[in-house]
């Protein structure tokens, strides 16, 4: 038995001896172009899906005017909705550069019809289904446009998150579209040579209402309300618990 015992022992250890002195057969050089293709095509193909989600709030920064996405702070939603609510309610409220559809919302939840306008696309897609969770889908509405290019004529009021070098341009496009009647709130930046019509807020939460050359002061001289046909149909009510009235109202001299 110890002489069997040993012979298999021996002969084990000559194939392990065996084993180790053999090399590992190389890999064929197709099925090395193989994979390097696969891991080129999914590296390729993972840059052009980042740069397609990155795109929308890269772009703006090569269009004539920058205007990039930020977001509003709670403030300046409330200031804005108290901005429309002043005088004369308007019935239709656009927001040009909508962003993630706060300010559409604010004003949907206190029986406005609003519309925002955004390049971003998925923020275009954000705002829908944000306001479908709201519950105010019916009273809003989100375009992909270019706010240049969008007809303002259709609406009371126009709500401007903008940047100082665009808005003396925009100045002029608003006139030749709205309605004498109609209004202009502003945030961030003030529309230069025109003196507002009122300013709601301090600081970078301030914003300014501005109406057409030639419009009556008395415009905002009383509370506003939303439209009553909204009110009717069930859809206004109280304000929103999120909506408070801002603590400073300045008006400005009559126009």
């Amino acid at each position: 038995m110890s002489a069997d015992s040993d012979r298999a022992t021996a002969q084990f250890l000559d194939e392990l001896e065996r084993a180790k002195g053999q090399q590992a057969a190389p890999v064929p050089e197709s099925r090395k172009k193989t994979f390097g293709t696969i891991v080129a095509v999914v590296c390729a193909g993972a840059t052009v899906g980042l740069c397609a989600a990155l795109w929308p709030f890269l772009s703006p920064a090569i269009r004539k005017h920058c205007l990039p996405y930020v977001p509003a702070t709670t403030a300046q939603i409330e200031n804005v909705v108290a901005a429309c609510r002043q005088g004369a309610a308007p019935r239709t409220i656009a927001d040009l550069g909508s962003g993630d559809g706060r300010i559409v919302i604010a004003l949907a939840k206190q029986g406005y019809r609003a519309a925002g306008y955004e390049l971003n696309y998925w923020l275009v897609l954000y705002s829908r289904w944000a306001a479908y969770r709201a519950g105010v889908s019916r009273l809003t509405s989100f375009h992909r446009q270019d706010l240049w290019k969008a007809d303002m004529s259709k609406f009371d009021a126009v709500v401007i998150f903008g940047v100082a070098e665009m808005m003396s341009e925009l100045r002029s496009k608003l006139y030749a579209e709205l309605a004498p009647t109609a209004r202009v709130v502003v945030c961030r930046f003030p529309m230069p040579g025109q003196p507002p019509a009122s300013t709601i807020g301090v600081g970078i939460d301030r914003v300014w209402t501005y109406l057409p050359p030639g419009a009556p002061q008395s415009n905002l001289q009383s509370p506003g309300a939303p439209p009553s046909p909204l009110q009717d149909a069930g859809q206004a009510g109280a304000p929103h618990a999120g909506i408070t009235a801002p603590e400073r109202i300045h008006e400005s001299p009559r126009l």
